[in-house]
């Protein structure tokens, strides 16, 4: 009997049905939210750094320079402004995640949408999220909504979520999300309300809603490390700041009768099985340390 050929062996490299999870620093990236949450997962997901963009084609060096640091042998290095591309994988997940953390560009928007699609086809991306945060009238003593939006009816349908109805001036978020869309790749793009009276970074709490936000698109249950404390901290010192001034303190309490107004009938069964839900799928994979 012929000696049967050995089953291949596996590409520890090839990446299963990723999702690709990007934001931007700048214009779509209040408080910083949207950027602290790619980062948090490149840290919890022990992401590998996969590429990079060439900074020289998409930034104006005197609006974003290059900072200097020394290294561990005390060697003086500069880091360029510039989009970085990272893979994970997540353990005993159906997918995988690549990661797209960068810094709006200054010129060549159209181009660099296309390398962030290129990233996107050339490992098969099931999916594409993108991440912003904006300035809102919403009050920092309340969850941070989460507006979640689609041009893919069936994804708007499958997801229940919103489809897409801006209109007006965007940013580099807004132009990836086009050019993913005319690539024929799915996407859904998720936005932070930071309180505007509370916009300098970082805003932990906002970052926090986004990965909320992440753990119900995809199903799966993000490590959080510090992140629910820091956020817990960051309303506390807002609430130092408001009992300083009346006026400020005045104001947050309309936003919360007209926020507690609004949801009263979200309070429901579902949205408390939902949150339950959340908290045993947490409860069931401790965080880990990055």
């Amino acid at each position: 009997m012929p000696e049967q050929p050995a089953d291949p062996t596996p590409d520890d490299t090839a990446l299963r049905h990723p999702v690709v999870i990007a934001a931007f620093e700048g214009w779509n990236d209040a408080g910083e939210s949207a950027s602290q949450a790619v980062a948090h997962l490149h840290q919890v997901w022990n992401a590998t750094d996969l590429t990079e963009f060439d900074p020289e084609l998409y930034h104006d060096f005197q609006v974003n320079r290059p900072t200097v640091h020394f290294d561990e042998d005390g060697r003086r290095r500069l880091t360029w402004p510039t989009t970085r591309i990272s893979t994970a994988h997540l353990p005993g997940g159906p997918r995988d995640v690549i990661l797209v953390r960068g810094i709006e560009p200054s010129m060549r928007w159209r181009t660099y949408a296309q390398e962030v699609v290129d990233v996107a086809t050339s490992h098969g991306a099931s999916l594409v999220l993108t991440l912003g945060a904006l300035l809102a009238d919403v009050p920092h003593t309340r969850p941070l909504p989460v507006t979640s939006s689609s041009e893919d009816p069936d994804l708007v349908e499958k997801l229940d979520i919103e489809p897409s109805r801006y209109e007006g001036p965007t940013g580099i978020v807004g132009v990836v999300q086009d050019a993913v869309t005319a690539a024929g790749i799915p996407s859904v793009s998720l936005w932070a309300a930071i309180p505007h009276y509370v916009g300098q970074p970082p805003s932990p709490k906002g970052t926090l809603a986004l990965l909320r936000r992440i753990e119900e698109l995809l199903d799966l249950s993000i490590p959080l490390a510090d992140l629910p404390e820091d956020a817990r901290a960051w309303e506390r010192g807002v609430d130092e700041l408001a009992e300083e001034d009346t006026e400020i303190a005045e104001y947050v309490q309309q936003l919360e009768e007209a926020k507690d107004t609004a949801e009263l009938p979200e309070a429901s069964g579902e949205a408390i099985a939902r949150e339950f839900e959340r908290y045993l799928r947490r409860r069931d994979d401790p965080p880990r340390r990055g």
